[in-house]
């Protein structure tokens, strides 16, 4: 044999069980993650569809931001909700509203047509 050859190695099925190499159950720690968590859903959106009816302080649409505008008939709380001032349906429309000269922008705009009632027609600031 040669000085520096390794020794001869045993296959596993010729070694007694009880020389056999065990493996014991190991659990390494767990790593740190700044991820998993999340903040819940503020339960945005329309409250009321058009055609539906509502009566004095329904709330119609939760909304951050304008993103429509109150018409007839409607209020805006602070946090930009819109809710019904009178009992009626709902209704909504899109109208084009000049802000200069050039330039219109279109506005989506819920108004509460009341019991037996209609709607007047007039500017939408």
């Amino acid at each position: 044999a040669l000085p520096h050859s390794p020794p001869p190695v045993q296959p596993l099925w010729s070694i007694s069980p009880l020389q056999q190499p065990l493996r014991w159950a190991t659990k390494k720690a767990g790593g740190v993650t700044k991820n998993g968590r999340d903040s819940p859903g503020k339960r945005l959106g329309v409250k009321k569809f058009g055609g539906q009816f509502v009566i004095p302080g329904n709330i119609i649409i939760r909304q951050r931001g304008r993103k429509m505008h109150p018409g007839e008939n409607v209020g805006i709380g602070k946090d930009h909700t819109l809710y019904s001032l009178v009992a009626g349906k709902v209704s909504f429309e899109k109208v084009q509203i000049w802000k200069h000269k050039y330039k219109f922008v279109k506005r989506q705009v819920v108004s509460v047509i009341p019991e037996g009632g209609q709607l007047q027609k007039e500017q939408v600031a």
